[in-house]
């Protein structure tokens, strides 16, 4: 794994596989706006694109971002999400807040850059930021300033560090309650039990 391969020395911020950018990059949103603000922000990052999913002028980033980054970033076709956000190097998750990457995200204990668009991603992004206080939510019409902006704050800003423990609050939470004798792994026996009975 990339993180294992000396060229980490520090914690990544790791935005979420751009399989999400299928039909929002084509809308003017841009893949460029995010490569700026991260090359910015200085910070060490691991970033999924997913090539059959963003195609195109869309999924061009600029030769100076490559170049620029060569040794802070690295950009891979697919990795195991679940495996990479609870590697201890990870220092914060970009993300549309899928329920399924909110909560791995929340099981590892780490902290969330949230850009929900649809369904229930603005859902899950208000419980993040504003109830669960693990996360902070990125403009729609997302610009690099507020990238680099909102990356240096996760990674070493005080509203970061209070997110970090909170992060790290929930992850015990969730360790809790699939241990053998926790809430989650109780409700899915009698889940079982109850579907069993009925056959």
């Amino acid at each position: 794994m990339w993180f294992a391969s000396g060229l980490l020395r520090a914690r990544p911020l790791v935005p979420e596989p751009v399989g999400w950018w299928h039909g929002v990059a084509g809308r003017g949103f841009g893949l460029v706006e995010f490569a700026c603000g991260l090359a910015n922000s200085n910070h060490y990052f691991l970033w999924i694109i997913r090539p059959d999913l963003v195609t195109g002028d869309s999924a061009m980033l600029p030769l100076k971002f490559v170049t620029s980054t060569k040794k802070k970033g690295f950009i891979a076709r697919w990795c195991p999400q679940e495996e990479v956000l609870n590697h201890p190097s990870v220092g914060g998750f970009l993300t549309h807040n899928r329920w399924n990457s909110t909560l791995e995200s929340l099981s590892a204990g780490v902290p969330m850059i949230c850009w929900p668009f649809l369904g229930d991603q603005q859902t899950n992004c208000k419980y993040v930021c504003n109830e669960w206080e693990v996360g902070m939510e990125i403009d729609k019409n997302v610009k690099r300033e507020e990238i680099e902006k909102i990356v240096l704050e996760l990674m070493g800003g005080d509203k970061g560090k209070k997110m970090k423990k909170k992060a790290t609050e929930w992850k015990e939470l969730a360790k809790k309650a699939t241990d053998p004798n926790g809430s989650s792994s109780l409700n899915l026996e009698r889940l079982v039990n109850v579907l069993l009975s009925k056959n």
